[in-house]
């Protein structure tokens, strides 16, 4: 895996006075987000904001999560790392990037074809040769390669998408926002032998989720 440096201090203080500081305690976690350039994922313009606490534009409307955002929807997957995991929504492939450190293998789906191919470069430029980057509807999930240790979804859909809970392995775990414009809350789904239960985390924005099971314009 090659690893691009930079920024080492600007990364080094985010996770310790960001992420650590606010409950991440999974040291796996804490070291991807000491190891993946952020400043990579972002543009030219906002590189030098890349490690603040806030997320950033990427184009096409979309954004890059804010970094505790990113560290807390990964600590609440509890991946082990042998896992096969899905994300709906690459954006601009740093939760993709993050994974990849984690797990066996990553499969990143992304509505806008012109983010997949950027992100698909980055990843590639990194040497993070364990992520495939798809186009597609995303809310649809990717049923080839299912059943997924964990899903992570990084835009808001309505409800949990049924095709997307029906493609995780029992005792696999989605992290998923769900609700509309006003705000929506940061969901944890965990698929039992019985069925499906779920719990809510914490209050978030972020962008709609399009696709069949997501949001249409005319909605958002």
């Amino acid at each position: 895996m090659v690893i691009q440096s930079g920024y080492e201090k600007e990364r080094q203080g985010m996770v310790t006075w960001q992420i650590a500081d606010r409950g991440i305690r999974d040291d796996r976690v804490l070291d991807a987000m000491r190891r993946i350039p952020r400043h990579c994922f972002v543009p030219a313009d906002c590189q030098s904001m890349a490690y603040e606490d806030r997320p950033l534009p990427i184009g096409f409307g979309q954004t890059i999560s804010q970094p505790y955002i990113t560290a807390l929807m990964t600590e609440l997957l509890h991946l082990n790392g042998d896992e096969i995991v899905l994300e709906v929504g690459t954006g601009s492939g740093y939760q993709a990037a993050i994974l990849a450190c984690l797990v066996n293998q990553v499969h990143t789906i992304e509505f806008q074809p012109d983010l997949a191919e950027r992100a698909r470069w980055i990843l590639d430029e990194l040497g993070l040769t364990n992520v495939t980057v798809h186009h597609g509807d995303g809310s649809e999930g990717l049923s080839a390669f299912a059943p997924y240790g964990g899903i992570i979804v990084t835009a808001a859909a309505p409800l949990a998408p049924q095709p997307l809970l029906d493609q995780l392995a029992v005792h696999g775990r989605m992290v998923i926002p769900v609700g509309g414009f006003a705000g929506q809350e940061l969901q944890v789904w965990t698929r039992t032998p019985d069925g499906v239960d779920h719990e809510s985390v914490a209050p978030v924005v972020f962008v709609p989720l399009r696709g069949i099971y997501g949001w249409s314009e005319d909605d958002w």
